[in-house]
């Protein structure tokens, strides 16, 4: 379950990525004129990391995916992965990371993408603490099924390419396309460089007005 406050954020999520993106190799389009397509949470199970996938239009460029995690101190050692920080009025001082290079996002996403897991169901918590249920409308599917082993990971390294962002995850490598209209399954792969693999698993998503499954990303289990 992802936990959401009624809140302020100083600057905004769309704000933060718009400073941080354009200096990135796979960053498409104005980022003036940035706005949210659609998002999804993905279920720390420690429950301390937060976990969002925003979808992103920068004017007239391609839908972009836009992983961030969101923590209450920094990520050791990964300064370079650091979007930005931000006020939260509920939670204080929010340190927010691409999660391509945190290993609570990694971990996460290879396991739905294994195991045939989605979105996290969110609960919207009010100022007067009352928790309401808050619905995805973007949603998540992976390949897998229930009952498939999902290996420890870690964040070996990672490279970003035009359009995919390639994650050496140890026993697994796995490819998070950035413009997310524009891969297919193999071309996802084939950003791997050749990595060597036995099993090829798939999380793809729906949003309103694209109701096409589109792929978000592939998983190669080693």
């Amino acid at each position: 379950m992802a936990l959401l406050h009624q809140a302020e954020l100083v600057p905004s999520k769309l704000e933060a990525v718009a400073a941080w993106a354009p200096g990135q190799p796979w960053f498409e389009g104005d980022p003036d004129r940035l706005e949210k397509v659609a998002a999804f949470r993905l279920d720390d199970p420690a429950g301390e990391v937060g976990v969002e996938v925003l979808l992103v239009r920068a004017g007239d460029g391609p839908v972009l995916q836009v992983p961030l995690t969101y923590r209450g101190a920094p990520l050791a050692g990964a300064d370079d992965r650091l979007v930005g920080t931000m006020q939260h009025s509920v939670l204080g001082e929010r340190w927010v990371y691409d999660g391509c290079g945190d290993p609570v996002f990694v971990a996460t996403t290879i396991a739905a993408a294994l195991t045939g897991g989605g979105q996290a169901d969110e609960v919207l918590q009010t100022a007067d603490g009352e928790r309401v249920p808050h619905e995805s409308t973007t949603i998540v599917v992976g390949s897998g099924t229930a009952d498939a082993v999902v290996p420890d990971t870690e964040v070996v390294g990672v490279r970003h390419l035009e359009g995919a962002s390639v994650v050496d995850a140890g026993s697994c490598t796995l490819v998070v396309a950035r413009t997310v209209d524009e891969h297919s399954v193999s071309s996802l792969v084939e950003a791997a460089g050749g990595a060597a693999h036995d099993t090829t698993q798939v999380l793809s998503a729906t949003w309103p007005g694209h109701d096409a499954p589109t792929t978000l990303a592939v998983v190669l289990v080693h």
